[in-house]
């Protein structure tokens, strides 16, 4: 009898002559630092409006430092474009006054959804440190959205383990605590092996979170900046992605086809493990974002920007 593959089991899951079915998909941008990024940015949001993202997100700096380019840039999209904008908010640096007052501002602009995450030290600083008479957690953040009004509220999980925690199940428990406060879905941090997205998303329904898990996909085509970001989030970077981008540090265009290769390969493998839900972290750039999602079968809707 014949080791080898049927063509039939060879070609099982193959990108060519594939229906994923419904895909439902978020981006992720960041708020400008100057007018060239602005126009950069929007050229990256009306690129990718026409694919009806359930939702794009948009960061908000360590320490809360682009807090004002944030409100302007939710603020913007919520009112040039049919999108529904999530502004991210966070715990650093404020009272929780301070913080609720810029939620309720935002609900009473018609934002609905926050991103709720405890947040980054600022920058210069080694470790978080608790705002007096701030809130102190992600879950105690949620829990104070929910006094302003009822937002959709996402957080973060960690397929890689957040780094400050002190092992896996301790930052399970936090996820729970986050849902258990109100939260709607999970994001994750981005990885790249699919097997650590689907193995945390198992541990999470077997603690009894049963909310949707969105799996955070970073498309790579700077493999050393990438590897500086890891390093703060904690997510892991496995060798072999080293070796995709291997000599191609000076040729940006093999580096993009490469990175889109690798993505649609990873949201391929998930999808065929029932998962459906994605968010992408655009890094501001739209074409390999919609190159992927074209891959996977996604077709823009005319008129849908406006």
């Amino acid at each position: 009898m014949s080791q080898h593959a049927t063509i039939a089991e060879a070609t099982a899951f193959s990108l060519l002559d594939w229906n994923p079915g419904k895909l439902r998909v978020s981006f992720e941008f960041s708020p400008p630092s100057s007018a060239e990024m602005e126009d950069k940015l929007w050229q990256a949001i009306r690129r990718l409006a026409p694919l009806q993202p359930d939702f794009v997100s948009v960061t908000y700096g360590a320490g809360g430092s682009t807090r004002e380019r944030t409100h302007r840039t939710v603020l913007r999209i919520l009112r040039e474009t049919n999108l529904t904008p999530a502004a991210h908010l966070t715990c650093v640096g404020a009272e929780r006054a301070e913080i609720d007052a810029i939620a309720q501002q935002y609900w009473d602009e018609g934002v609905k959804h926050i991103v709720a995450l405890r947040g980054d030290p600022p920058k210069g600083d080694d470790s978080f440190q608790i705002h007096p008479g701030g809130y102190a957690y992600a879950e105690d953040l949620v829990k104070g959205l929910g006094s302003v009004g009822d937002f959709d509220i996402s957080v973060a999980g960690y397929p890689d383990v957040h780094p400050e925690a002190s092992h896996a199940d301790a930052d399970m428990d936090f996820l729970k605590r986050k849902v258990d406060a109100g939260a709607h879905r999970v994001i994750t941090q981005y990885f790249f092996e699919p097997e650590t997205y689907l193995r945390f998303r198992d541990k999470a329904v077997a603690a009894g979170i049963t909310v949707p898990i969105v799996a955070g996909i970073m498309p790579v085509t700077n493999f050393n900046q990438i590897q500086r970001f890891s390093a703060g989030c904690g997510a892991v970077v496995p060798a072999w992605l080293g070796q995709h981008f291997d000599g191609l540090d000076d040729d940006m265009a093999t580096r993009r086809l490469v990175a889109s290769a690798i993505v649609a390969e990873q949201c391929r493998q998930l999808i065929a493990a029932d998962v459906h839900d994605f968010h992408f972290y655009t890094l501001n750039r739209a074409e390999l974002t919609a190159g992927i999602c074209h891959l996977l079968g996604m077709r823009p809707t005319a008129g849908s920007e406006q």
